[in-house]
């Protein structure tokens, strides 16, 4: 954590740390636990980040076994806010394995993303991740993957217009 800023230092240390290390595949008695614990820790982050007005994404399990995830995240650039849909899932060797954090909408628009609009965290994040294993959940892996990426992202792809604010057509039209 030496490396980071202050502000995200207290962010993480915030977020409670997952102790079941369980994945899909290992049984729904130990899966449960573990998702119990994944639930725990996105309610803390999700309580904190409100009450810091730094609410910035909605994320709920897309089935029963909680194993596919779906949500909204949004970016505020330029005082517009650009939200994008956001999805995983979650991979069968978990929490081995981090989450694949994918934005569809912007499948293509930057370098910095695989095909299907997985956003890229080789790099920085899956060290990480593997070093933090099984502690890390899901909230780390937004906090510390898709967070920073859409604040690195975001600001370029808005100012090199490969993105649109919602707004953009209709603003054009009154000015004119």
């Amino acid at each position: 954590m030496e490396g980071w800023d202050p502000s995200t230092k207290s962010t993480l240390t915030k977020i409670p740390l997952l102790t079941t290390k369980a994945g899909p595949r290992d049984g729904s008695g130990a899966w449960t636990q573990r998702l119990k614990e994944e639930y725990k820790a996105l309610i803390a982050y999700t309580q904190m980040n409100k009450s810091n007005d730094n609410d910035w994404f909605r994320i709920s399990a897309a089935n029963p076994e909680g194993t596919r995830w779906t949500g909204k995240c949004w970016y505020v650039h330029n005082l517009l806010k650009y939200e994008f849909d956001l999805q995983f899932d979650i991979p069968v060797t978990y929490p081995a394995t981090s989450p694949e954090i994918e934005l569809p909408q912007l499948d293509g628009k930057t370098q910095k993303m695989y095909r299907g609009g997985k956003i890229c965290l080789t790099v920085h994040f899956k060290p990480l991740w593997a070093k933090n294993c099984p502690r890390f959940g899901i909230a780390h892996a937004l906090c510390l993957g898709l967070a920073p990426w859409l604040a690195a992202e975001i600001p370029i792809l808005v100012d090199s217009g490969m993105i649109k604010h919602k707004d953009d057509t209709s603003s054009t039209t009154e000015a004119s």
